[in-house]
């Protein structure tokens, strides 16, 4: 039986560009939040557009994950750790789209608009309001962290798979591996 080894190129694709795109926007974000500097402006700017992005891109990836035949976790693997795996993905991908709805919620009940890259704004479905703002505004903080404490939480694991299990896993979501 040929047993699929790795994702597809497109899912692979997307997961390591969204990596460095969540990432680097989580880090721009706490930034952003310690300081008033002169370029807060233009790092809003981008955080939002970015936000954008992503969003986007999670649709992608949620119609890419539905067409495409994903690799089975080892048969070995204890139940309690595969469970893990799959609520952690859950977590993650309920992350990937609160974060930039959130986002998007503050900012329009800030009377705010989302712009991407100046090409087009977002709707504003939420009504100018300072309590809303406040509520979205710390939704986001609080999912921020939970972001970071999923991705280091999915990135050891990723690691435990590689330098102690060696049983795949972690190169099914690389470029060197075999189908």
């Amino acid at each position: 039986m040929n047993e699929l080894k790795t994702y597809s190129f497109s899912a692979r694709l997307i997961h390591w560009i969204m990596a460095i795109m969540i990432l680097s926007m989580l880090f721009l974000g706490v930034s952003m939040i310690q300081s008033l500097s002169i370029w807060q402006s233009a790092a809003l700017s981008i955080h939002k557009s970015f936000g954008v992005l992503i969003l986007v891109l999670v649709g992608v990836r949620l119609i890419n994950r539905i067409l495409f035949k994903t690799p089975s976790l080892p048969s070995d693997l204890p139940k309690f750790q595969a469970v893990a795996g799959h609520l952690t993905h859950i977590l993650l991908y309920i992350a990937m789209l609160l974060m930039p709805i959130s986002g998007w919620f503050m900012q329009s009940s800030a009377g705010l608009e989302v712009s991407f890259f100046g090409l087009f704004s977002l709707p504003n479905f939420i009504t100018q309001d300072i309590k809303l703002y406040s509520i979205f505004r710390e939704l986001h903080g609080i999912v921020a962290w939970m972001f970071f404490g999923l991705i280091l939480l999915h990135i050891s694991a990723a690691l435990y798979h590689k330098l102690i299990r060696h049983d795949g896993v972690f190169d099914s979501m690389g470029f060197g591996g075999k189908k």
